[in-house]
């Protein structure tokens, strides 16, 4: 749960606009439409420059490190299209909270919110969760900055604080996340999570504890291994087991009964105890979600210091490929009429399996090249990929480091598997796209290319 070396001074972006621009002129898709404008590509610092993005204008700055590919993503809410797998197994998640969770009178115990604006504010979506500010998952290599103040949320648990804050103390939380990661068949820097958090008052917790109205859920104490400094071990482990035993059932209402289970301990700067949940399917034991106690000073801070309680969250994509046996994360933005067609069930619990589409031949090609001195991230790398191979791209693998022995330069040596959902590509095709990655890998981000 989370220094790009694209900052430039403003003269020096409009120069390399310009290039790339000639660049994108030059070598147009054959097939597939024109290639990427110099204005897909992040533009950053540029004087009284600004992002419109969902009704709203956002000033840039040297934080600025969104691309066109990854804006154009933004609303599309998979999530929310009906029949589409998220949404199908969004809607699954939500009618067994609904049915097993009863509050009072005989209502939904946990409300659920599936259409909150992905644009956060840096606080909402670190700070508030408790993220110190030396955090590696504060990078912009990590993640999508429209500037300094504002991004797209790595992490549903952004609203966490807000909906606590409003009082709320059982929820869902569903919606498309952004980070900047490695190109393979398991990621995508758009994807899919839902978030659940349940408080509990003192009478909540030990109600049903015999004596229990002599317990209490905080004291003064020292943080160890099972509990924060202010819990009470009674209050932690009964969190801790409601926790395990409603996720236990959430995961046998997807995956059917008999399903092994088994928790692994972990680190999350906003849960105390933290723990992986892992499933045992087809023999393979596989990590499905992050969960745990809530840390209490977050709680706190949303003025609900009388209360504890639990969050989890899980992807949505990671999920509904292991379930539903897709092969590819690219698939869910495919629009292709043969695999949206699987999903179309008149029961959202009717079991679907994936049938696997043609699967077209890939076309290797290598990209090596000489890094800057300094401020290369591998992520910038990646973006200009998937901005400029798009969905072509089905994965991008290092294959080969050298440093150089007398200058002691580094070197490294990718190559990119390209593979059309749809139809055979031809290398002719391909090349034209790959010139097109190695030279705006060379004008923006200062490699020196060995192509």
């Amino acid at each position: 749960m989370v220094c790009s070396t694209f900052i430039r001074a403003a003269y020096e972006h409009i120069y390399l606009v310009r290039k790339i621009s000639h660049v994108f002129k030059c070598h147009q898709h054959r097939a597939w439409g024109s290639r990427p404008a110099a204005s897909q590509f992040p533009a950053q610092g540029a004087p009284g420059s600004v992002i419109e993005l969902l009704g709203k204008s956002y000033p840039q700055d040297d934080h600025t490190n969104l691309t066109q590919k990854v804006l154009s993503k933004v609303g599309r809410n998979l999530h929310n299209q009906k029949y589409h797998p998220l949404w199908l197994l969004k809607e699954r998640v939500k009618e067994h909270f609904y049915r097993q969770y009863m509050g009072r009178p005989r209502t939904p115990l946990f409300s659920v919110y599936d259409q909150l604006p992905p644009v956060v504010t840096t606080w909402q979506n670190f700070d508030s969760l408790l993220i110190p500010a030396d955090h590696p998952s504060r990078k912009k290599g990590d993640n999508y900055y429209l500037n300094r103040v504002h991004m797209l949320r790595a992490h549903t648990s952004a609203h966490q604080w807000d909906l606590l804050h409003a009082g709320l103390n059982a929820f869902l939380v569903v919606g498309d996340v952004y980070r900047r990661d490695q190109i393979d068949s398991q990621h995508y820097p758009v994807f899919h999570q839902l978030e659940g958090v349940r408080l509990f008052s003192k009478h909540e917790l030990f109600a049903g504890v015999k004596d229990g109205e002599s317990l209490e859920l905080f004291e003064e104490s020292s943080r160890s291994a099972h509990k924060q400094e202010t819990h009470t071990m009674e209050a932690v482990k009964l969190v801790e087991f409601d926790l395990k035993q409603v996720l236990t059932r959430l995961m046998t209402h997807l995956f059917g009964d008999g399903l092994e289970v088994r928790w692994v301990d972990c680190y999350f700067p906003f849960t105390h105890p933290s723990f992986e949940m892992e499933i045992n399917f087809h023999g393979e034991w596989l990590e499905v979600l992050g969960c745990g106690v809530m840390e209490q000073q977050l709680v706190n801070s949303a003025g609900a210091q009388d209360q504890i309680g639990w969050a989890f969250g899980l992807g949505l994509e990671r999920l509904a490929m292991i379930l539903y046996d897709i092969p590819d994360i690219r698939l869910f933005w495919s629009e292709d009429e043969r695999f949206l067609k699987q999903f179309r069930v008149s029961d959202i619990n009717q079991k679907v399996k994936f049938q696997p589409l043609s699967k077209y031949p890939a076309v290797f090609n290598d990209i090596s090249f000489w890094l800057p001195s300094e401020n290369y991230m591998e992520n910038d790398f990646y973006d200009i990929v998937r901005t400029v191979g798009g969905d072509l791209v089905e994965k991008v693998d290092l294959i080969d480091k050298f440093e150089h022995p007398k200058t002691h330069r580094i070197s490294h040596c990718y190559r990119i598997t390209y593979r059309h959902m749809e139809r055979t590509l031809s290398q002719r095709e391909v090349s034209s796209v790959h010139q097109a990655v190695q030279e705006a890998a060379v004008q923006l981000l200062g490699v020196e290319g060995r192509f």
